[in-house]
């Protein structure tokens, strides 16, 4: 797709671009095998996504991770989820309760997951573990914004604390008075502040109840303290004040922050690899809107695990995808961005030679290291579209990696 006038940007891509031979999963995988190599030894893989709702990247990701499982033995898919919605896809996978597409639109509806896309993968990992019961793949949920928190991780703590530690019950449930399961966090967010923060006391205090039970190592143990750990910092991020620019930046923080624990946590718990799926914004080591989102997750693992984490960012040239049009609530609908023009980072990738491609940033030339260093005007669409401002992000210093595709379409609904 490059000009004979092309630029020293795109001259200096082309020479470490990759050709992406398609997005769809279950086809050959020799185009993916570059990808393997830069990938190396990482034990946590962010794959990013420059839309929530577009299919390719979802495709993509699936296709990306059949690869990794079964060239590279990584054993989780992670994502932007509730921990409790993760772990009803997981007992899914493991014991294959239910249908695909019934796990998924119960569990992920309102959500932008709730696609096509994701019973495809679902019901791919349920197959694999089907068919390679000695080599189980799993399901994560990392995040604790939505969509809810479930009984099971209450009912984990009390089971715990009623089998190992009778004479804590009656503490246990004192605590418990008040918290309920949270099916819609929208509207627990409208309760009064006052109320919230007191259930976030009470859940800090069972999680304290918990660690006094003190078994480290013991893996029963480990999984209901981590079930405790998600119940405090579920009920402590629902304390923002949706009203105050402050209160929102340190929650989104603090977001950022616990996804990478709890993804960390259960990486060193499996042993595993994992390939972590979020937007662009958490996937990456920084964020297009830096005001609202000081710290990524992919910062916070670059700390924890240094060269263990790679973040692989992703971009696209002109398409449609889902999206809001108001901050909390609303239904998710079909938007559609034109062919990215000049000044963008869109504009200079799609001169490269190949239409779909991916190249290892780590390895530009000088000639693109000084372009992919500069911050520029991005397409990067959230939870809410039209945002009022034009995002900006300097891509070699946001990811390891990128993916670029030249064309994405809205995911497909159930």
């Amino acid at each position: 797709m490059a000009s004979a006038t092309a630029s020293s940007p795109v001259r200096a891509l082309d020479r470490i671009a990759r050709p992406l031979r398609l997005a769809e999963p279950g086809t050959s995988t020799a185009d993916l095998r570059a990808l393997g190599a830069m990938v190396g030894g990482a034990k946590v893989v962010g794959l990013g996504e420059a839309t929530h709702g577009s299919h390719e990247f979802f495709a993509l990701k699936d296709r990306v991770f059949r690869y990794l499982v079964e060239q590279k033995e990584f054993t989780t898919f992670a994502l932007e989820i509730s921990w409790s919605a993760g772990l009803r896809i997981d007992d899914y996978l493991q014991h294959g309760d239910g249908n695909a597409r019934q796990v998924v639109h119960e569990v992920l509806a309102g959500s932008p997951w709730d696609r096509e896309e994701f019973v495809t993968l679902i019901q791919w990992m349920r197959d694999h573990n089907r068919h390679h019961p000695d080599r189980p793949v799993h399901f994560l949920g990392d995040d604790i914004s939505a969509p809810r928190l479930d009984q099971q991780v209450l009912g984990t703590v009390t089971d715990y604390v009623r089998r190992t530690c009778p004479q804590s019950l009656p503490r246990l449930n004192e605590l418990l008075t008040g918290l309920r399961p949270v099916d819609d966090a929208f509207a627990y967010l409208k309760l009064p502040l006052a109320q919230r923060q007191q259930n976030a006391l009470r859940a800090q205090q069972i999680l304290e109840l918990m660690e006094s039970q003190g078994q480290p190592g013991n893996d029963g143990f480990e999984f209901a303290l981590q079930n405790a750990r998600n119940l405090a910092q579920t009920y402590t991020f629902l304390t923002v004040d949706t009203g105050d620019p402050k209160s929102l930046t340190a929650m989104e923080r603090y977001r950022d922050q616990v996804m990478a624990q709890t993804t960390a946590w259960w990486q060193q718990r499996t042993g595993g690899r994992i390939v972590l799926s979020a937007h662009n914004t958490h996937a990456g080591y920084l964020a297009t809107d830096p005001a609202m989102y000081p710290k990524t997750q992919g910062a916070f693992l670059r700390d924890t695990l240094g060269a263990g984490y790679l973040a692989i960012g992703t971009t696209f040239g002109q398409g449609s995808f889902l999206s809001k049009d108001q901050a909390l609530g609303g239904e998710w609908k079909s938007f559609t961005l034109p062919p990215a023009g000049p000044g963008t980072n869109e504009h200079t990738l799609d001169q490269v030679r190949y239409r779909d491609y991916y190249a290892d940033l780590r390895k530009a030339p000088a000639a693109a290291r000084t372009w992919l260093d500069i911050p520029r005007p991005t397409y990067s669409v959230g939870t809410q579209y039209p945002e009022g401002k034009t995002p900006e992000i300097a891509i070699g210093r946001a990811y390891d990696v990128l993916i670029h595709l030249h064309r994405v379409r809205e995911a497909s609904k159930l």
